[in-house]
């Protein structure tokens, strides 16, 4: 489609739908700038609206441009998400859920180089010595491994996925970009308290390997923080005496990584935004709490999503 020059939209197709969304907020100048992109739209068909005025900060008149058209036939592409989030925020819960919702594979790359290092090639020989040499891994073998992920997927007609843990940094950004069409970058944001607490309270079966977390989360609002309720999820009486904690579950440990992290992901963040592809998340309580406010801001209805895999993608 020659509208996607329009570096502030994006598209979506699956399951009969096509979709086109701007992801962020227009006003009357910045619409002015579209203007042109929408009229030739409409005159191939696809339906134009708008969506809400509001979003502070004095941006009274503005609102959210939707376009989609309905196609006959069917069998488009699924979501290509990403999740970005620091230690902790709950990427990989939240992607896996979705991935199943949506029914399109959740790739974490830890997964893909643990799942490489089991098999007897190259790569994997490759991978071991650099990890027992104790270095990062190399963006062009990160990119690889992922790359035959995709090409793995597209063989078994997988066409959609949501990716946790990738990118961190702006050229693995800008390599993932040459291999992927992203559609949204979602950034999952939780106050740095919270975070520390929910890090320190994380445990591991020793038999069953499930994850456990015994920090009960209240925290009040505090200037631009929001109030904060995760009830702890505790292990079951059969797990219950075979609890451990990661070793690097330490709080000097977590606030070096939250650290590290803060100085990475901005610049990506900012990649993606200036994409107009970054929507900012706040999560503020357990799953219960956070899951359904999720699906409402990505447009996502969990009631009939099993029963037409078109969704809308939100701004």
């Amino acid at each position: 489609m020659a509208v996607m020059s329009c570096r502030s939209m994006v598209t979506y197709k699956g399951g009969g739908r096509m979709a086109l969304r701007a992801c962020g907020l227009f006003g009357a100048r910045e619409m002015g700038s579209v203007a042109a992109s929408m009229e030739t739209l409409v005159q191939q068909g696809w339906r134009v609206g708008e969506e809400g005025g509001g979003g502070g900060g004095g941006g009274g008149g503005r609102r959210v441009v939707v376009v989609e058209r309905q196609e006959e036939g069917g069998g488009g592409r699924g979501v290509q998400w990403v999740f970005l989030g620091c230690p902790g925020v709950g990427k990989g819960t939240y992607a896996s859920r979705l991935a199943k919702l949506l029914q399109v594979p959740h790739i974490a790359m830890g997964d893909l180089v643990r799942q490489e290092l089991s098999q007897t090639s190259s790569m994997a020989k490759q991978l071991a010595t650099l990890m027992s040499q104790g270095q990062l891994l190399p963006d062009d073998i990160i990119i690889r491994l992922l790359s035959k992920r995709l090409e793995n997927n597209m063989a078994s007609s997988q066409s959609g996925f949501i990716l946790d843990g990738f990118p961190r940094t702006v050229h693995q950004a800008e390599m993932l970009e040459e291999v992927a069409d992203i559609d949204l970058v979602v950034n999952l944001k939780l106050r740095e308290d919270a975070l520390i607490a929910k890090c320190l309270g994380r445990r591991i079966c020793s038999q069953c390997g499930g994850n456990f977390n015994l920090a009960r989360l209240e925290m009040e609002e505090s200037n631009s923080a929001p109030r904060i309720f995760m009830p702890p999820l505790l292990p079951p009486p059969s797990c219950a005496s075979k609890m451990t904690t990661r070793a690097d579950d330490t709080e000097e440990v977590v606030r070096t990584r939250l650290r590290i992290y803060y100085e990475e992901s901005k610049p990506v963040e900012d990649f993606y935004r200036g994409y107009g592809k970054l929507l900012d998340f706040e999560v503020s309580g357990g799953i219960p709490e956070t899951w359904p406010r999720l699906l409402a801001a990505l447009n996502v209805d969990e009631k009939h999503t099993n029963h037409d895999s078109s969704h809308k993608m939100a701004a």
